[in-house]
Order: C-alpha cells, then structure tokens, then sequence
C-alpha cells in the first residue's frame, strides 16, 4: 500500500483578511497580509511537485464534510454563525478566527481532506497519509473558532471514523508550537481518545496547555500536555519524544495515530520561539512511523495545521512526507545544517529536569506502565 496526499485548491482561497498578527484591523494597526496564509501550503505542494515526491504518492482530492460530519463535533449555533456571517461579508469566528466571503467552503473543504484521509488509512485503504488541510483546525472549539482555525479537523474526522465503527482507539499527538486546546476540549473525558500536545508553554492560547490537565471522568489520564519553554530546540525535543511522547503513546496502543503536524516550532516562525529545523520533523515523522508499524499496523496520518514561515515550512513538510513515504526523493534544505549549529540547541539541564519531572508524575498519575522500549534518537 502507498502513502496518501490530500489537498484541494479550495483550501487556498479561504482568505482571512488583512490583520498581520492582530486580531483585527485599528487605528494604529497599518493592514498587512494575514500571519496565516495560503502562501505556505501552496509552496509545499509546489514544492513536491518538483522535487518529483508527489509522483510517489496516491493523490487525492476528496468531497468537502457534509453538514452532518461538521455536528458531530461543532453545534448547529455555531455552523449557522458561521455560514450567516460568510453569507454576509464575513467575520470572526470568535477568537482570533477571522474570515471572509467563501472561507466556509474552504473550511469544509479542509475538514473533507482530514476526514478521507483519516477513512482510508483507517479501513486499510493506505498505509498512512497526509492531508494538507487549511484554513487549520486544531485551535477550534465545539462553539467557537480560535486561532485562525474555524473548524475542528481532526476532532470532526476522528467522531466520524468512530461512529461509523471504522476505528475505535485514536492516539492525537499535537507538535504544533501552540497548545492543541481544540482537540483536548474534544476528547477530555473519552478514555478511549488520547490527546498529546508538545508546545511552547502559554503562547497560545494562554490559558490552556498545562501538564495538570490530564482529563476528566473516564477520560482522566488520556491527556498529556508538555509546555516546552521557549528556546527549545532538537535536544529538547528528542528528548521529550525519546523520554515520554513515544513511551505514553505505545503505553496506550492505539488502533491509529493522528498528529497535528504544525511547523511553527521551527526557527524560523514569526509567531514561535524554538529552534527546529526540517530535518527535525522528519525524524519526529520516521519515531512515529516506526512506533506505528509496531502498534497498530503502521496506521498514521497527518494533518496540516500551523507554520508561518512562507520560505521556510515548505522545507519541514517535505521532510515529513519523505519520511512518511519512506521516499528516497529529498530536496536540500539551506539552513537546515545553519540552525542545527545554533546556540543552545543541544539540550539543557533546565529541560532535562523538566522533562524528567513530567515522565515520572505522568506514568505515576496516568496508571500506565512504560514500556521499557529504545526508541531511535534524532539522526
């Protein structure tokens, strides 16, 4: 079985408005182009295009998520809002999710790609798959929409794949540089969903993203989240994958692993500060590539979120979907040596001792066992 591609031209033309960084227009806010932009994804795309790497994979383009797939996650309040305001010249989704006339229809369209992505590999029609999904979804909320993200993605292809009993266990793991806090909010008290977000500590949103926050009810211990202070970079992050994202994720045997691939954590984001280069998302991929043909049949996919560096994410998408196709096609990367050369990127006591402090409280808290397992260190 090969590796999917998913993407629509669709998604390209959600247009969020002239904001820069804010959340919206003032009078001292001279307009400026949005921070999320469709300039990132399209250069990825493009780029795979001429690296030859979408040749080996099954491209799809699939139908946007009916209203229906949509209410399984957001309320009809909600999606009526939104369809309304698109209708009427546009709006605010409500936090900092601004968007104008026909972002609706590229908003389902996105939510379409995650969902056919997440059915194929699921019902073993592909190994694994990507889907290049915008405008993002993992900062959305059942009633709202945050952080350029208007809906919710993964958690609306994730209820949709188990209701119609297509998988049951689903491990979400989260390296956008900001908290995952929409699919958190999802699945915070189903034992049955776990969620893991590795971010800078209380970028965004700032008032989520804490390691207490482990879940509730029947969902308590199926939530992790480690607030990386800023600056960390590929020894941190080897680090907290080798010491607890790869163990608390084998621990819990998932039927399938989501990652919200963002690219914000790179060093060269406006709107994060850590330090990884592209050859760092590619090894993180090929980690989870391998843990997932270990536990639950190689089933992975992922599903584009942040990244802002227009010149830049183009670079760390394709190093993921190399490894994710286990593709000896790669495109060099011309800072990729330059940032590995960086100042503090090996890692510090600090994060050591952080790091440490998470992986003994979350096994003692959590009930699970670690395995014990070695897990590759970054290449």
């Amino acid at each position: 079985m090969s590796s999917g591609f998913y993407w629509h031209e669709r998604c390209f033309w959600h247009d969020p408005g002239a904001i820069g960084v804010f959340s919206s227009a003032g009078e001292f806010r001279q307009p400026q182009p949005a921070s999320e932009s469709a300039e990132s994804k399209r250069r990825l795309k493009n780029l795979l295009e001429v690296s030859g790497l979408i040749d080996a994979l099954e491209v799809h383009k699939p139908a946007p998520a009916s209203r229906e797939d949509l209410e399984r996650f957001h309320t009809s309040n909600y999606l009526d809002h939104l369809e309304t305001a698109d209708r009427a010249g546009g709006g605010d989704g409500g936090d900092c999710a601004p968007f104008m006339p026909g972002s609706m229809a590229a908003a389902r369209q996105s939510a379409g790609l995650a969902i056919a992505a997440v059915e194929a590999v699921a019902t073993g029609q592909l190994s694994n798959a990507y889907a290049l999904c915008r405008p993002p979804g993992h900062h959305a909320e059942t009633d709202r929409g945050r952080g350029f993200c208007l809906l919710g993605n993964i958690p609306i292809a994730v209820m949709r794949a188990r209701a119609l009993g297509q998988v049951q266990r689903v491990a979400i793991l989260d390296w956008d540089v900001h908290h995952g806090n929409g699919q958190q909010a999802a699945f915070y008290d189903d034992p049955e969903v776990f969620t893991v977000s590795l971010h800078q500590a209380q970028n965004y949103p700032l008032d989520s993203g804490f390691f207490e926050e482990q879940g509730e009810g029947g969902g308590q211990g199926a939530n992790l989240n480690l607030p990386l202070p800023p600056g960390c970079g590929l020894g941190a992050y080897d680090y907290a994958m080798r010491r607890l994202v790869l163990p608390a994720l084998e621990a819990f045997s998932p039927e399938l692993i989501i990652v919200a691939s963002g690219y914000d954590a790179c060093a060269k984001d406006p709107l994060g500060k850590m330090l990884l280069n592209s050859a760092a998302f590619g090894a993180m991929t090929h980690q989870l590539k391998t843990l997932a043909e270990r536990v639950c049949q190689g089933r992975l996919v992922m599903v584009h979120e942040g990244g802002y560096s227009e010149g830049y994410v183009p670079f760390c998408g394709h190093a993921v979907i190399q490894a994710l196709a286990d593709s000896d096609i790669a495109v060099p990367d011309p800072q990729n040596e330059e940032i590995a050369a960086w100042g503090y990127q090996a890692l510090q006591p600090h994060q050591a001792e952080l790091i440490d402090d998470w992986q003994k409280r979350w096994f003692a808290d959590s009930g699970q066992a670690s395995t014990g397992e070695h897990y590759d260190a970054f290449a």
